[in-house]
């Protein structure tokens, strides 16, 4: 099995796939598609959702959901060589992030019942999955369990994700010659810099919970008092609680001086996986793990979001059950080619004891 395993994922590696290439994206699909036909016998439909392209395979109402995505966050020809095995390490672009975790799930699904299991593979998670989250939440509903094929932590398996926001904050000042005359000038860089402050303020780090100002941009020209300035904020925390303590904040900021105006777009992107979701399937697998004669895998919340966050709203969750390596989104990303058929073994057997 391992040899099959390694040609398809060397052929899904090799097919370059970032999220802002349409094209790039519908034909990684393709070729998962030409994979599926091979390990399963028949092929996945390929949707279209908000002009997006979505693999599916297997049933529209299932019990158990197998989450995944094929996008990348490398442009084309940003990573190379595409695939170089060194040993039991291969690297190349969103092998670990998560193209392993595609093709391990798709071997698992091999003498499943497709009329009460699904493999999802989405192609926007890496930008916020904003035109794929309506699909992955409706699925969701019906479903007993999702597992989401995301990479694993060192082995072990995600049980808890902070949830993510995201914000945009303007101020409007008032432009004014800096020289002649900078009293008239409302300006926006010191308000702007003042709000940074402010921010870093809410962060919690007992709780772990951050409030990041990342992007900042204010003034035109040397000479001028500037009349406007942006920042972008990345928020995130384990609980939804302290998402919104955070969200009500930001959103009554006011400005030291009355004459500047704030405004705040954005807000609450991803909600928190919480250890509540995860705990019964953690548990579950570790079982299942025990009758493979698998050691203890262990378990990890982790700062990043995944479409599993979004399940989570509405189902039980498993994340991590994805790939061991490690350089997600980095020159470096790679799995470990040994266990890539132990953990898709693994995630077979899962699917199995959950229907039972």
């Amino acid at each position: 099995m391992i040899n099959s395993l390694m040609q398809d994922l060397q052929a899904l590696v090799e097919c370059e796939s970032p999220s802002s290439d349409l094209l790039a994206c519908a034909k990684v699909l393709d070729v998962a598609n030409e994979i599926t036909a091979r390990v399963i016998g028949s092929s996945a439909e390929i949707l279209e959702v908000h002009a997006r392209p979505v693999y599916w395979l297997g049933s529209k109402t299932p019990q158990v959901l197998l989450l995944t995505h094929l996008d990348t966050v490398w442009p084309i020809g940003s990573f190379t060589p595409l695939w170089s095995v060194n040993g039991d390490v291969v690297t190349g672009p969103g092998i670990f992030d998560m193209k392993a975790g595609f093709i391990q799930g798709l071997y698992a699904m091999r003498g499943q019942d497709l009329s009460k299991v699904a493999l999802i593979a989405t192609t926007d998670e890496e930008t916020g999955s904003a035109t794929s989250r309506q699909l992955i939440e409706d699925v969701s509903k019906v479903a007993k369990a999702v597992l989401v094929l995301e990479a694993s932590l060192d082995g072990k398996l995600k049980i808890g994700r902070k949830g993510t926001s995201m914000y945009q904050i303007k101020v409007f000042g008032r432009a004014a010659h800096a020289g002649l005359e900078p009293e008239k000038g409302v300006n926006a860089t010191v308000q702007i810099s003042q709000i940074v402050t402010t921010l870093i303020g809410l962060e919690n780090k007992e709780l772990r919970i951050s409030v990041v100002p990342t992007v900042m941009n204010s003034g035109t020209t040397t000479n001028t008092v500037p009349a406007l300035a942006s920042l972008d904020v990345d928020s995130r925390s384990f609980t939804l609680a302290e998402m919104k303590r955070v969200e009500v904040a930001i959103r009554n900021l006011r400005p030291s001086n009355p004459e500047a105006r704030i405004e705040v777009t954005g807000g609450i992107n991803r909600p928190p996986l919480e250890i509540a979701a995860t705990k019964e399937l953690y548990e579950k697998c570790e079982a299942v793990a025990v009758k493979l004669g698998i050691a203890p895998l262990g378990s990890a919340s982790v700062g990043g979001a995944s479409d599993g966050n979004f399940a989570a709203i509405h189902t039980k969750v498993l994340d991590g059950l994805g790939a061991l390596g490690g350089g997600a989104h980095a020159n470096n990303e790679h799995i470990l080619v040994s266990h890539l058929e132990p953990r898709s073994n693994l995630i077979a057997a899962l699917i199995k004891e959950i229907l039972l």
